[in-house]
Parts: C-alpha cells; structure tokens; sequence
C-alpha cells in the first residue's frame, strides 16, 4: 500500500468513518470535507496523520492542510475508496447554508471581492515596477533623466496602472450579480453605465475642475469611478430585480424585456438614489479608516498589526478587502498592506523557532515548511499547522506583528498594490521604500523568533499536551 493510499484511509478512520463524510473537495492547499456529525472527528487523531500540516472547521466544512501538490494526491486516493467527492465551488454552495447569518453575511462579502483581487494585485505591481524605473538612481544606470521618458511611455504605464480602478465599479457590480444569482454581463453593462464617459468625472468634480449635473436642481450626478459600495449595492438590488422580473416575463420576451427593464430600472436608481446616499457612506467609512491610519505614535500599526492573524482565524478578514481597494482607489497607495505584512512574516518567525528549536523530527517537518510559506504569504500551515496548535507562539507572532506594524506607521511607508505580503510584497515598494519595507519585516521575524525561542515553546510543553513527536 502506498503512504498517500494509507493517509488517506488514516483521514477517513480520523473523521468518523465513511458513515460520517457528506462530500469531499480539495483546494490548492487543503482537503475540505463535509461531516455529519462534527463530534465524531477526532481532532488528534487527525493531526498525528503523517503529512497533516493542521485541521479546523472553517465555513461548515472540516479543512485538512496538506499543502500544495500533497493535497491534490490525497484526494485522488480519497476518490478511489469510493467517496462522494465535488468540486470546491459545488461544496462551497452546501457549506454557505451553515454558521451564523454574521458568518454568511462575511462570506457572501469576500465571494464578492476575492475574485476581482488577483486584477488588482496585478495593478499595484505594474505601479510599484513604474515606480522602480522612475528613479532618478535607476535612469542614472542607463544615462537617462525623468525629462528623458517619452510621452508614450508615460501613457502606455497609465494604461497598466489606471484601468482597473478607472473601471472599478464594473467589475463589482459583475462580480455582485454573479454572487446573487444575476446575468453577470447584465452587472458589467451596468458598472460601465455608473463610469460613463457622458457623466461628469468623479476625480474631476472632487478636484473642482468640474460641476456635478444637477437633476431636479437638488440631486448631484457624477460618474462613480473608484467607487466601491455604490456598485457593490447596485449589483446586489440588481441582481435581485432581475431574478423578479424574469419570473414575471414571458419566456418568448424574456430576452428583450428582462436586460432592458434591468437596466433602466437600476441606472436612474443608481444614479438618483444609490449613488448620492451609499457614495456618501462610502467616503464616512474612508475618513474613519484614514483618521486611524494616522494616529500618531504608531498606535494604529500597534493595533492592527497585533491583530491581524487573530482576525484572520476568525475568516472575517474579508472585510478589510474593500478598505484597501478604496485606499488604493482614492490615494493610490495602501498603508494597511505594509501595517500587516508584518503580522504574517511573524507568524513565519514564529514557526521558524519552534522547527530549529524541536528535537522532534515531525515537528521539524512541519515547522520549517510551514515558515517558509508563511515567508512567502501564506499564513496557514504555520497559524493551524504549528504557531495556533501550541499556543504560545501564535501569540509571540502577535506580539512581533504589533512591534512591525508600529515600525511602519512611523516610517509611514505605503504599498502600491493589496493582497501580497512578505517576501512577494517587495513588489509592492519597488518605488524608493524597499529598504524600509525589508526592514518591517525583518523586525517582524526578529521580535517573534526570540520571544518563541526564549518564553514560547519547549519540547517539555509538547510532550505535555501530547502533541507528535
């Protein structure tokens, strides 16, 4: 028998048996399984499984870390023991029946954003390598002053850099519809009609170069470039007058009446009313998260790098998505990615210590890869594999979090992008703030290295609480 035949068949004994298990799926690094009866997983069990990097209920299904490429074979001997197994997206449509309406209402939110993250991403690194090539050090290389870059050039970076935030409410709104059970083109048609070019320029009328429309003399009508909330509201409305409509249409006509009547409903909605009141909510909510990202002494890189990994656990963390995207959408920069960047290097600190510090050859196992990918951004098997499991070193990662965090409100440097931390995040400071950036981290992975190698962990606590050897 093979070792992935015999973990696999370890993972089904673990979980209470065959008897117990719904569905399985798999994602890049985890085996999601759908229990009956979450009392009959043995937690322990699992985690002694060679290979298991960390277990934990996360939105209704029981997720198994296995790691990139590991979990793709385990699933594929889970499925020739003959279990009922499902794409992530079908299982993920069972899950989001379960937990709190707070937890759904959080996971519907990150459905939303997630998927538009990866073009954003791709913006902030076409900006931090602008930002690079701009420097008057860089152009001294190659004999060349800023005067010396071409008109075209210029355009053609502006083009990379400006797009995605220019048309930021059409890939909202298609992406809101898609959530909620619209036609996605019909949410895209409708984001491009909120950022049209006959509407009056939002960066233009709030630089006071020109006048809002006026409708009924009372109501202002400007485009909603970079705007979240207002496109966010009029996809989720949207979506849900569609489905209404097209139940009431005649399928003969529903083709030209549904699209249509959509349309012209939600534009003169969203501009009239949606618009104007949530484009108001919207710029309340980025005063306050920018108020707070200036408080002096560091206090709010204290606060948030702290905490941080704490919320991440929680899975509430999606929230934060649409902060940073109006950041970068109203600023251009994002001081929140350099608050937190530090806050997953710790978490690879942290396990960093324990993996050099164990004469447990498993442990070592887990803990040396799981820092090295928290290093690279992802914090999971570190928090669930090793920092969380044992305790103390997750909160000695918190404390080298906050201490990093507090390091990059006073050096004040900010990203030019979201989503990517760690080493990939240097991409995202190519623009005269990388030595700085490093440093963050740095003290990030100093500060939680020593407080787990000195006060965090010992093989004595281990052996304690039973933990593998």
């Amino acid at each position: 028998m093979s070792e992935n035949r015999k973990i696999a068949q370890d993972v089904i004994e673990a979980v209470g048996g065959k008897g117990n298990i719904q569905s399985v799926a798999h994602c890049a690094t985890r085996l999601r399984i759908m229990v009956n009866d979450k009392e009959k997983v043995n937690q322990e069990q699992v985690e002694q499984i060679s290979k298991v990097k960390g277990a934990f209920y996360n939105s209704g299904q029981y997720q198994i870390i296995f790691g990139t490429g590991t979990v793709n074979r385990i699933y594929e001997e889970i499925t020739g023991l003959g279990l009922d197994t499902k794409s992530a997206s079908e299982q993920k449509k069972e899950a989001v029946k379960s937990g709190s309406k707070f937890q759904r209402a959080i996971r519907t939110f990150g459905d939303v954003f997630v998927p538009i993250i990866p073009v954003l991403v791709a913006t902030g690194l076409f900006m931090g390598v602008r930002g690079l090539v701009m420097q008057e050090q860089i152009l001294d290389l190659f004999g060349m002053q800023p005067e010396d870059i071409s008109e075209n050039f210029l355009l053609f970076t502006q083009v990379l850099t400006d797009t995605a935030f220019a048309f930021l409410p059409a890939l909202v709104a298609w992406s809101t519809f898609r959530v909620f059970g619209g036609t996605p083109i019909i949410g895209l048609v409708l984001g491009l009609m909120l950022v049209s070019p006959s509407l009056p320029n939002a960066y233009d009328v709030a630089g006071g170069n020109v006048e809002a429309l006026r409708f009924f003399d009372i109501i202002p009508v400007v485009g909603y470039q970079g705007s979240v909330i207002p496109a966010f509201i009029a996809g989720l409305i949207g979506a849900k007058l569609e489905r209404a409509i097209r139940k009431r249409t005649p399928e003969s006509l529903d083709l030209i009446l549904t699209p249509f009547l959509t349309l012209l409903v939600m534009i003169a909605l969203s501009l009239l009313v949606i618009g104007p009141i949530f484009h108001a909510v919207e710029q309340g909510i980025l005063d306050v998260a920018t108020n707070v990202l200036s408080w002096p002494f560091g206090l709010a890189g204290l606060l948030i790098g702290g905490l941080n990994q704490l919320i991440v656990i929680t899975g509430v963390h999606h929230v934060f998505n649409m902060l940073e995207i109006q950041l970068l959408a109203e600023f251009n920069n994002n001081p929140y990615n350099a608050i937190v960047t530090g806050a997953v290097a710790a978490q690879g600190g942290a396990a960093l210590a324990v993996g050099l510090k164990t004469k447990s050859a498993k442990l070592k196992a887990l803990a040396l890869p799981s820092s090295l990918s928290a290093f690279l951004g992802i914090t999971e098997p570190a928090v669930f594999g090793v920092n969380l499991r044992y305790g103390k070193p997750f909160i000695m990662a918190l404390i080298g979090g906050a201490a990093s965090g507090f390091l990059a409100s006073i050096l004040g440097i900010k990203a030019t992008g979201m989503a990517v931390t760690a080493l990939p995040g240097i991409l995202l400071y190519l623009d005269g703030q990388v030595l700085q950036y490093i440093l963050v981290n740095v003290v990030a992975v100093a500060v939680a290295f020593v407080l787990t190698w000195m006060f965090g962990f010992s093989d004595k606590e281990q052996e304690k609480i039973g933990k593998p050897e």
